[in-house]
């Protein structure tokens, strides 16, 4: 097709499952698209050394075996080393959540998803950077894709990382907040919306949203869209565990932002301030660090492969 292609395989995706498949569908991936060279990440945030070495080379255009974590990686990668505007980024979905290939239209059977990749468009989309506290207290810089949030879905992304990947994102991730909602316990949060006080008390949930979903199909913030230079702020108030529950459903319909404990707001800058290591982050789908934070929305950050 006239350009280099990397395929950055994350051979620990699904438990491992992506590297089982790979061997037997490498064939037909390269029969698709045509040459492409495959470098496979060994440890955490490999991808982003892959990625910006690749594109710093001329790789144009990179393919990513893996699921949302691992193309959040290869974004920062670029983004980081300033090279986002010379590569695009196409997903074959091997991952738990699916969310970001699900909010932007790509399927999850493999035949499918390279049809996006052989006749899509590039797509230019935000991304959202986070300053935040990582796990020694340190403060570090990240992007994300899709979701970025804080509270109890921080502890559901420790609780699914620990259990096994078979059972696929959707019920992964439901059984992980459910164990989650048992255990957290609400914490104080104060948070200033585009330099205006939004809200000062305990939170269940605070989502700044590029996309719609997080948590395997959540709809977190169903109006969000990828593109509008914007950051959907939703913020869930303590609750008990059994409004929890009962609000647990409308979640995943996308109707909790009417409910009377949740508010939301469309917002280009978010600051949240907790008590250092008490507010756990999730960041596209990773455990990364904590509060105190600041999230800012980058417009036009990068291009996609979608339908």
């Amino acid at each position: 097709m006239g350009r280099e292609t990397l395929i950055i395989l994350n051979p620990a995706s699904r438990s491992g499952r992506a590297a089982r498949l790979w061997p037997r569908i490498a064939s037909r991936v390269r029969d698709a698209i045509g040459p492409a060279q495959v470098e496979e990440t060994r440890a955490p945030r490999d991808a982003e050394r892959l990625a910006a070495e690749a594109v710093a080379g001329g790789v144009e255009r990179i393919l990513v075996a893996g699921g949302d974590g691992t193309l959040s990686e290869v974004a920062n990668g670029l983004l980081q080393a300033g090279l986002a505007d010379r590569a695009h980024l196409g997903l074959l979905p091997f991952g738990t959540g699916g969310d970001l290939a699900r909010g932007l239209g790509v399927p999850p059977r493999l035949e499918a998803a390279l049809e996006v990749v052989v006749r899509g468009r590039v797509r230019r989309i935000d991304a959202g950077r986070l300053e935040y506290s990582d796990r020694q207290g340190q403060k570090d810089c990240r992007y994300f894709l899709n979701v970025a949030s804080f509270g109890i879905s921080g502890l559901v992304d420790e609780l699914v990382n620990q259990a096994p990947k078979h059972l696929g994102g959707t019920l992964s991730f439901l059984l992980g907040t459910l164990q989650a909602i048992v255990r957290y316990r609400p914490e104080c949060v104060s948070m200033r919306a585009d330099g205006e006080l939004f809200y000062r008390g305990r939170i269940v949930l605070v989502a700044a949203a590029n996309g719609r979903t997080f948590g395997g199909g959540m709809q977190v913030a169903p109006d969000s869209m990828f593109d509008d230079g914007r950051l959907d702020l939703v913020l869930v108030e303590a609750m008990n565990i059994p409004q929890l529950l009962r609000a647990l459903p409308r979640l995943y319909a996308g109707t909790h932002v009417s409910h009377r404990r949740v508010r939301s707001a469309s917002v280009k800058c978010l600051e949240a301030d907790a008590p250092a290591g008490r507010v756990w982050l999730d960041v596209d789908g990773e455990p990364l660090g904590t509060l105190p934070a600041r999230f800012d929305v980058v417009p036009d950050a990068i291009g996609v492969l979608a339908p």
